[in-house]
């Protein structure tokens, strides 16, 4: 399978990218969504006791995660349903009548969202530190960029997932065999080393397990970590390697 070539990449983006700006409920989802569940959270755990035996507050410590967690899943669920209505209105299988190949169209399609993305988690990160006052250890900046790593993750993995969905309503039913393990096992509701040994060996397979173990490596050190760059890389791995899955089993007829 050959790599994206630059004119066809580039038209399909611009044209996802036209999409978008025209879709203002989608717009308002990707960006908005996100930072009022932190506002959200901000008021769950505002007036909980801070644990005397911890740094760092609940809010401090389930915030920082959430916002690798939300935006891998906003952004999971609204590039499945897109790249799914592209396949029900026939643009799909027109668009692939075309020398387009399907490396071109869902690189396109994975630029087109992740800048979305980008937006989604620095919106969301402005939120959080600027005006929910999250703290962190290390950098708020190294928390955008591992949010929007684990958003394109997101991304790649809706591509991916509606390579196998015959309709907009089994692209969501991915949601909870494809996100919800994920939210479970990563990290965010028990420490993953407390896991039972079988849950912890499949948490080790999940990109989210990573992406939340690198927004605690910002949250408890002040410089940057070698395993937070370690964790960065297999979510980023985990990314590239569903996108090209999305390629290989893309159909090229809708049945």
């Amino acid at each position: 399978m050959s790599g994206p070539t630059l004119r066809p990449y580039a038209a399909t983006t611009s044209r996802i990218l036209r999409q978008l700006r025209n879709d203002h409920r989608t717009i308002a989802m990707i960006l908005v969504v996100p930072a009022v569940l932190m506002a959200l959270l901000y008021f769950i755990y505002k007036d909980t006791p801070k644990n005397p035996l911890s740094p760092i507050s609940l809010f401090d410590r389930v915030g920082i995660s959430m916002l690798g967690i939300l935006p891998f899943i906003v952004m999971f669920l609204i590039t499945a349903i897109a790249m799914q209505r592209e396949r029900s209105s026939g643009t799909l299988e027109r668009l692939l009548t075309t020398p387009l190949s399907k490396i071109d169209l869902l690189a396109g399609y994975g630029s087109a969202f992740s800048l979305a993305a980008a937006g989604q988690a620095v919106v969301a990160c402005l939120v959080a530190f600027g005006l929910l006052g999250l703290e962190s250890a290390g950098s708020p900046g190294w928390v955008v960029l591992i949010a929007v790593v684990d958003a394109v993750c997101g991304v790649a993995l809706g591509l991916l997932a509606s390579a196998f969905a015959r309709t907009e309503f089994q692209a969501v039913q991915f949601m909870p065999l494809v996100v919800a393990p994920q939210i479970f096992l990563c990290g965010l509701l028990v420490p993953r080393s407390q896991l039972p040994g079988w849950l912890e060996a499949i948490s080790n397979v999940m990109p989210l397990s990573y992406a939340v173990d690198a927004l605690q490596q910002v949250s408890t050190h002040s410089e940057v970590t070698g395993a937070m760059w370690r964790d960065l890389l297999v979510v980023a791995g985990f990314a590239g390697v569903a996108l090209c899955l999305g390629a290989a089993t893309l159909r090229r007829r809708t049945e």
